[in-house]
């Protein structure tokens, strides 16, 4: 199945400013990847001439497609290339049967697709995350080392008590689920799926109401179940390198400023501990934590674009 197939991309892109949306003519050119057994779907635009390409990482409420409409297509207007990634479990990706699905496969799928491209050519490469995208930047930045800069909506160290309990869907969850999903996942039980509304503050990914039915209602994004294996992984995920000692590009956090999932200040209880590259911080005004809203959209772009121009000066 191509996302050309699909209807709930094109009815979740109904809500975003028409700048926004992918016309005809005008979207991602769909490759698969085959990842050992999976095979992966990537949205692409492709761009020869482009200095530098940007990797974009969903997070566990959206898809590669809602990451090429914000900002894979506007990023490739601006001359950049730019691939999004369907992680497996997530859009159009195939899962190889009878195959478990670990948080630690999305890093290491990440990691080896920046090898794949480099391999391709030696452009500088970005990676940009959205929701749990943007410690997953974070995370495959520090196992790869070869990224020359990384952007991210949040940074969640999920393994904070704090976190948990404020991204979690309640209390309950954060204190007895968390634990508990790690004790299932060494049992028979690690293949047992649950919605990820049940898990996490999915009713706060837009802020919308119609938009946030239209994200709910697909289940290759918003409206899927994963394994308790898979989200205790992503719960108890140790990056291969602690944030005091990370010193392999500059960082952005491209922070909505009506996020109502995932505030600032659970970012900087990463952010702060970083010490030897530059963190930039830009706010995005009237946005919610998937930003649909126009004005929140254009200062992520400028903002992102401004962020790889400085990357390939310093190439240059």
């Amino acid at each position: 199945m191509n996302y050309t197939d699909q209807a709930a991309w094109r009815r979740i892109q109904s809500f975003l400013p028409q700048a926004y949306q992918l016309q005809p003519g005008n979207e991602p050119r769909e490759e698969w990847w085959s990842w050992r057994q999976h095979r992966i779907h990537l949205d692409c635009y492709r761009n020869s001439a482009a200095p530098l390409k940007v990797i974009l990482f969903h997070g566990v409420g959206t898809n590669g497609r809602q990451m090429s409409t914000i900002l894979g297509a506007p990023l490739a207007r601006h001359g950049f290339e730019t691939i999004a990634i369907d992680m497996p479990g997530y859009g159009l990706s195939d899962v190889a049967s009878g195959v478990p699905v670990r948080y630690d496969d999305w890093v290491q799928i990440g990691s080896d697709l920046i090898d794949a491209e480099l391999a391709r050519d030696s452009r500088p490469i970005v990676l940009y995350g959205l929701s749990a995208g943007g410690m997953e930047t974070y995370h495959v930045a520090s196992l790869n080392r070869r990224v020359k800069g990384i952007i991210g909506m949040t940074f969640l160290d999920q393994r904070l008590q704090q976190v948990r309990d404020e991204t979690a869907l309640n209390r309950f969850m954060s204190r007895i689920g968390g634990p508990l999903l790690t004790l299932c996942a060494k049992t028979p039980l690690a293949g047992m799926r649950l919605p990820m509304s049940l898990a996490s503050k999915m009713h706060a990914l837009v802020n919308d109401k119609a938009a946030l039915k239209a994200c709910m209602a697909d289940r290759t994004s918003a409206g899927n179940w994963v394994t308790t294996r898979f989200l205790a992984s992503y719960m108890n995920y140790a990056p291969t390198v602690e944030p005091e000692d990370f010193e392999v590009c500059p960082i952005l956090l491209t922070q909505p400023a009506q996020d109502h999932w995932t505030p600032r200040h659970l970012s900087e209880l990463f952010l702060r501990r970083i010490r030897h590259v530059p963190v930039g911080r830009v706010m995005l005004d009237d946005a919610g934590h998937y930003p649909i809203e126009l004005a929140g959209l254009d200062q992520m772009v400028a903002a992102i674009r401004a962020f790889l121009d400085d990357v390939v000066q310093v190439k240059a």
